[in-house]
């Protein structure tokens, strides 16, 4: 056989699955703005990440890191999580070969606590009733208790979390609005997407007006975002960059998945459809002064981690 054809039968094909993290669609939102004049909305649709959601992004970033920096070598990751970074770090975990321990509350959805055994992760769970600062403080108490043991990688904390979308997210909604994005709106929980989001887009114009969006209550359905002012504030949150900020309830992301569902043939998110009711309030603003705009915002991940919730029936 010739020598350059067996070269050629030799050559991987296809892709590598974690050379799928990024890149994701942004799509643009048909019915529910067609009345508001001069005014697009898009989203970038991040289930179509490798582990369903925004969350690989600074997933990945971390555990690279990790590894070069030989940290994660003999010690198990471990971080704190209400759902979605916890399935990233299990499906790296599974792909590179490491060990994954997760502190997350016992009231996730059982979607994503079947996905997360599926990957083989190992789950600590905490009290409901403390959300995420709950899962936090426990997994602050193993990584001091047992420092060998494991790597807390903390992602509220870790630099590396806003520098995914720095690099990575900022630039893509760059490219593909050809720079004509003039307001991003995103949702907080470790706050990273919205900071390294901001951050940069600010640096390619700073005439974009970015408007973060958070829990209207305490007491919310909204998983895996934060209501900052009764919180732990993760350390890599930078207010400064908002130009506004917004409360979403609950009831509201509620209604806005539901309604996607059944006039855009979209299935979102319940944090996904907190961004778009942020969206429809900065986009009706702007349609009332006859001001033309192009919003951008995440849609964290896709409902299907959340349809066994009883809202979509209510």
């Amino acid at each position: 056989m010739n020598l350059a054809v067996q070269k050629s039968e030799a050559r991987a094909l296809g892709e590598r699955l974690l050379d799928r993290i990024g890149n994701t669609p942004l799509l643009r939102m048909e019915r529910i703005a067609a009345d508001l004049h001069g005014v697009q909305i898009l989203g970038k649709a991040e289930w179509f990440n490798p582990g369903g959601s925004v969350k690989d992004r600074a997933a990945s970033t971390i555990v690279r890191n990790a590894q070069r920096s030989g940290a994660l070598h003999g010690r198990s990751l471990l971080d704190s999580t209400s759902g979605n970074t916890g399935i990233a770090y299990a499906m790296l975990g599974a792909a590179l070969k490491f060990p994954v321990t997760l502190c997350m509350p016992t009231n996730v959805s059982p979607e994503r606590k079947q996905i997360l055994h599926a990957y083989g992760a190992n789950i600590i769970w905490t009290d409901p009733a403390e959300g995420s600062d709950g899962a936090i403080r426990k997994a602050q108490e193993l990584a001091a208790a047992q420092p060998a043991r494991y790597l807390y990688v903390d992602q509220y904390s870790n630099d590396a979390n806003w520098r995914a979308h720095y690099e990575g997210t900022a630039n893509e909604i760059w490219r593909e609005t050809e720079g004509r994005i003039t307001h991003f709106v995103a949702t907080l929980g470790t706050s990273g997407t919205f900071v390294g989001t901001a951050r940069r887009l600010k640096e390619l114009n700073p005439k974009i007006e970015c408007i973060s969006l958070q829990p209207d209550s305490p007491f919310h359905g909204l998983e895996g975002l934060k209501h900052m002012a009764t919180a732990i504030v993760p350390k890599i949150y930078d207010p400064t960059l908002a130009a506004r900020d917004l409360g979403i309830s609950t009831e509201a992301a509620y209604d806005m998945v539901r309604r996607m569902a059944r006039e855009e043939g979209l299935l979102l998110g319940i944090s996904s459809g907190a961004a778009l009711v942020g969206c429809m309030t900065v986009a009706k603003e702007l349609a009332q002064k006859n001001r033309e705009a192009v919003i951008v915002t995440i849609f964290p991940d896709s409902g299907d981690k959340y349809l066994s919730e009883r809202f979509w029936t209510e």
